[in-house]
């Protein structure tokens, strides 16, 4: 089949759409082993006082931001807030690598799903523009994109935690579409959530390719203009 790109501009969701991933954050080994880490760097915390404490630091964050019904936070600041607790001033890399650990010691898996490459080349040999809109943490997205070999296809990378917005408000798809000057009509956004990424890109006046997949609700109904339901990702080039 010929391919006929009608759309210049390509907004993606990650997680459920590029990437398959599957967390677990309730292992008690999990917390055992993020508690140890805590303290070598001399914040001694035993498994179940670091978590009770990060979940209650979670919650009072996305409490405070009361901006969109819709909140996210840095969790960086969660992070940095266990270790003063604790009266110690980790540095910007020690919070770092403990996001990076607290992230590698949640994953079962991750991998990409089959055809993701060859879409986003071929997306880029057209000189299409491909971005990424996605409700997490950057300092995860951005391992991990490069982890999975696909952080160089993308020309600009949009996470909630930026502006502590998640999808489906449309302030969110506005903040990228305004920052990289899109016109809305010739950009299009593809993702496997009926209301996060098929009914906020339609509040914020965008196409929509919803791909059902593994990670997607069980739905049987989406209001978006194009639609996959078998979750093969090969098939978005032939609907756009």
């Amino acid at each position: 089949m010929r391919v006929v790109l009608m759309y210049k501009n390509f907004i993606f969701d990650l997680y459920g759409t590029l990437v398959d991933i599957k967390t677990n954050e309730s292992r008690k080994a999990f917390w055992e082993k993020l508690a140890l880490f805590y303290s070598y760097n001399g914040a001694a915390y035993n498994y179940s006082e670091l978590k009770k404490t990060y979940l209650k630091e979670v919650k009072e964050e996305l409490k405070a931001n009361t901006k969109t019904k819709y909140p996210d936070i840095r969790l960086s600041l969660v992070f940095e807030k266990l270790y003063e607790n604790k009266g110690v001033k980790a540095d910007k890399e020690t919070v770092n690598q403990t996001m990076k650990l607290f992230r590698v010691l949640s994953v079962d898996y991750i991998r990409l799903y089959p055809g993701v490459i060859e879409l986003l080349k071929e997306l880029k040999s057209k000189d299409r523009k491909v971005f990424m809109l996605s409700n997490g943490q950057r300092e995860f997205t951005v391992p991990e994109l490069k982890l999975l070999g696909i952080y160089n296809y993308f020309d600009g990378l949009y996470s909630s935690s930026d502006i502590e917005i998640c999808k489906p408000d449309k302030a969110f798809f506005d903040y990228l579409i305004e920052k990289e000057r899109l016109n809305r009509q010739e950009t299009i956004f593809i993702g496997n959530d009926d209301k996060c990424d098929a009914e906020g890109s339609a509040a914020a006046s965008l196409d929509c390719v919803y791909i059902h997949s593994n990670l997607s609700r069980n739905v049987t109904e989406v209001n978006s203009k194009y639609q996959i339901w078998d979750g093969d990702v090969n098939k978005i080039i032939n609907y756009i």
